[in-house]
């Protein structure tokens, strides 16, 4: 049979309100057959579900969570090949729907439990307390029943599979002092006759109920703002692009434009698709994606990237990548998937929250027995007030959302920072790394190196040196190779084709040129093929000034003989010293790691400030894990920084890996967080961010816990026999709104995060 590879499915969930909801959708969905892993946020109601497609779909998956209690709604969150924000749109609109109608039912059963309270307490009664109590009836029974039925439909839903949620104790709470009010109501003879008075609760049900709506309410308002960022990112794409086609300009809806068309970007427009410069050139603005506040100049060839913003200029680009392949579309991609994650930190909170709602109804139980059996008259008075106190006050939403919203809210952030983080579980390793190793080429330099020098043997032209290196690393990709290549067209040398290309893994690479073989690479490369450069004077002597001045020397061999020697210099990033600098004043131990000679590589270290003992030079591409696993073996949590094919086996093995946006795709497959633009002042600044998420997450669950276990006592009443006061059932609900809103907004403080360029922050 066939293998088939696993796939992600994100599931809009209904009818979640707390942790205990997410656990029990989790666990049905991973006991499905053919489900590999699931993962439910609360705070954006999405399940996450990687399944094998051969084994399981979309109906099994939604079968599963109907099992549990809750519902699929029809469409979920997608990036639109032609619109990246409509999904957005759909969203917001949903979320703005559900949240006018949890203010309005809020401020409906609120106006009317109050002005019940007032009418109860007012100090001269215009009627009996009998005739009273039928009067508010109809209205706290309409609160009950009509603004309240959303807690019944949950709490149903979840009895019918055998379970419970945070609706199951609102119920339970309300339904309680509802129906003895009603009882107190139609038959006041039977309380009467107990000597009790005939005092009904319908004013404290409706404020509860009021309250937990209104609770409800903010919950939802400060969601919507911690799911602001895939919006915003979303929102940065134009609608239209104006295509050039025969010559003739015309303004076209963005689903028209495929790769290969030619667009025009006039001047001040956001570019609308990625695309390289096929005609004129501008500067443009790419902070909205990198986070880098200088224009960045583009020339004919240059890459541009769609969502950022062109300057004075005017230019021509043709499409490279348009829909769901662009950037932009990868970037808010890759933001959902995050914010959908958890941290490992999460499985604590998950672990209490699995029992902690059975747990809290046997509690609740108790505290009506003890009351009942030991509390002073009136028992059923305080036995009633107690257990509605102790069912409301427990709901476990802050501990539901301690850790997802900050997660949300983190990779959001980055992401408009120019810092691309998978998930929760990344956030989690970056707060722990003490040492960064750095790849050399295209990560602490430009990575677009260009030829400085060409240094013929006696006997050759640099013409002909040129044109054996440029057809060898056609088949190279290479930043070197592309240098020697563009290097010979600038000058209209014809590179012929070439056969029975071979690459030398981290040294070169050797073909056949007109037939004769070639070989371009280092002089480990040529001594392999009993090439010695030392015998070919000026070429040693070529070499020894290269490697001084930090330049890439590369030999280049035909016919059986060295016949020159290619200089390459690739500048160092002008925001490299500043980086390492920043990260070693944090106590991060700074490495760099390279396949270039040795030399080269020490004078790069030494001009960005990495010590001489923190140079690893002339490594092949599964050396590079190897010298990651080594530091992982003393003990080191290492994060490798890097932007090319070589550098992805390093990547996965580090324990966290950072690639640079502009490297290749593998690279950043391979990793777990993105610069976007490549700037390594970033690397700083994802593992600030980390300590920041890190620090809000505990604080979250701190607070999460520690309520309840203060306040749930409380409830019970262990302070009557000090104090001689209950909590009363309406500061219970009060205070568990106040919970989970007091959690989100710690989450939102993330939102003034600052992606640091000149320090860590």
């Amino acid at each position: 049979m066939q293998n088939v590879s696993p796939i992600e499915l994100i599931l809009p969930i209904e009818g979640m309100t707390c942790a205990s909801c997410v656990n029990r959708v989790e666990r049905f969905l991973r006991r499905t057959e053919g489900v590999v892993e699931a993962n439910v946020n609360l705070a954006t109601e999405n399940a996450s579900v990687t399944f094998d497609p051969s084994r399981v779909g979309r109906a099994e998956l939604t079968r599963a969570v109907e099992a549990a209690g809750y519902e699929v709604r029809a469409e979920g969150p997608q990036v639109a090949f032609s619109a990246l924000d409509e999904a957005a749109d759909r969203d917001a609109e949903r979320r703005a729907r559900e949240t006018r109608a949890l203010g309005l039912q809020a401020a409906a059963a609120l106006a009317i439990g109050l002005a019940m309270m007032a009418v109860t307490l007012w100090p001269t009664r215009v009627m009996a307390l009998e005739q009273l109590n039928l009067l508010m009836l109809i209205p706290a029974t309409i609160v009950q029943f009509g603004f309240g039925w959303r807690f019944y439909e949950a709490a149903i839903r979840a009895a019918r599979h055998r379970s419970a949620n945070m609706s199951t104790l609102v119920v339970l709470g309300t339904t309680a002092a509802w129906a003895y009010s009603a009882v107190v109501t139609l038959r006041p003879e039977l309380v009467m006759a107990a000597g009790i008075e005939p005092m009904t609760y319908f004013d404290s049900a409706a404020v509860i109920i009021g309250l937990v709506l209104a609770g409800r309410w903010l919950e939802a308002r400060a969601k919507s703002a911690t799911a602001g960022a895939v919006r915003r990112l979303a929102g940065l794409q134009p609608s239209t692009a104006r295509l050039v086609r025969d010559g003739r300009e015309e303004d076209v809806a963005l689903a028209d434009v495929h790769a290969g068309d030619l667009v025009r970007v006039r001047p001040g427009e956001r570019i609308a698709v990625d695309g390289r410069v096929v005609e004129g050139s501008s500067s443009v603005d790419e902070s909205m994606l990198t986070g880098e506040a200088m224009p960045v100049v583009k020339v004919v060839g240059d890459e541009v990237i769609g969502a950022t913003i062109n300057g004075t200029g005017s230019f021509v680009l043709r499409a490279t990548h348009v829909g769901r392949d662009t950037v932009l579309a990868q970037i808010v991609r890759l933001v959902e998937q995050a914010q959908g994650s958890r941290a490992p930190i999460q499985r604590l909170a998950d672990a209490v929250t699995g029992w902690f709602v059975p747990a809290v109804l046997a509690i609740a139980a108790l505290t009506f027995v003890t009351w009942m059996a030991f509390g002073p008259e009136p028992r059923l008075t305080y036995a009633l007030v107690s257990t509605i106190s102790v069912l409301i006050i427990a709901c476990p939403c802050a501990m539901g959302l301690a850790t997802p919203t900050a997660i949300m809210v983190a990779t959001g952030r980055g992401a408009e920072s120019g810092v691309l983080i998978r998930g929760g579980e990344a956030l989690e390793q970056a707060e722990r790394i003490d040492t960064v190793v750095f790849d050399k080429t295209g990560t602490l330099t430009s990575g677009r190196p260009s030829v400085a020098e060409i240094v013929p043997a006696p006997g050759f032209e640099s013409d002909e040196v040129l044109r054996v290196a440029a057809a060898v690393e056609t088949g190279s990709e290479h930043p070197l190779a592309t240098a020697i290549i563009e290097r010979a067209r600038s000058e209209g040398i014809s590179v012929p084709p070439i056969t029975d290309f071979e690459a030398a893994a981290g040294h070169g690479a050797h073909a056949k040129v007109d037939g004769q073989p070639a070989i371009v690479g280092n002089a480990r490369l040529m001594a392999d093929h009993e090439l010695d450069v030392t015998q070919v004077a000026p070429l040693a002597s070529a070499l020894e000034a290269a490697a001084e001045a930090g330049r890439t020397p590369i030999l280049v061999a035909g016919r059986g003989q060295l016949i020159g020697l290619i200089s390459v210099s690739d500048p160092i990033r002008a925001e490299a010293a500043i980086a390492v600098a920043t990260l070693r004043a944090r106590g991060v131990d700074v490495w760099l790691l390279s396949g270039d000679q040795r030399r080269v590589a020490e004078a790069v270290a030494a001009e960005v400030g990495i010590d001489r003992d923190r140079v690893v030079a002339e490594v092949l591409p599964a050396d590079k894990a190897a010298h990651i696993r080594r530091l992982q073996a003393e003990s080191h949590v290492v994060a490798m920084v890097g932007d090319g094919i070589n550098d992805a086996p390093a990547l996965a093995q580090a324990d966290l890996g950072v690639a640079i946006g502009s490297g290749t795709d593998v690279a950043i497959e391979a990793s777990d967080v993105t610069l976007v633009g490549g700037d390594p002042r970033l690397v700083g600044s994802a593992l600030d961010l980390a300590r920041r998420t890190m620090r809000i997450i505990r604080q979250n669950l701190f607070w999460a816990f520690a309520y309840n276990v203060v306040l749930i006592p409380v409830a019970m009443g262990v302070l009557y026999p000090f104090t001689g006061m209950l909590l009363d059932p309406i500061l219970a609900a009060g205070a568990m709104a106040i919970s989970s809103v007091t959690v989100i907004a710690n989450s939102l403080r993330l939102n003034r995060f600052v992606a640091g360029r000149t320090t860590l922050g």
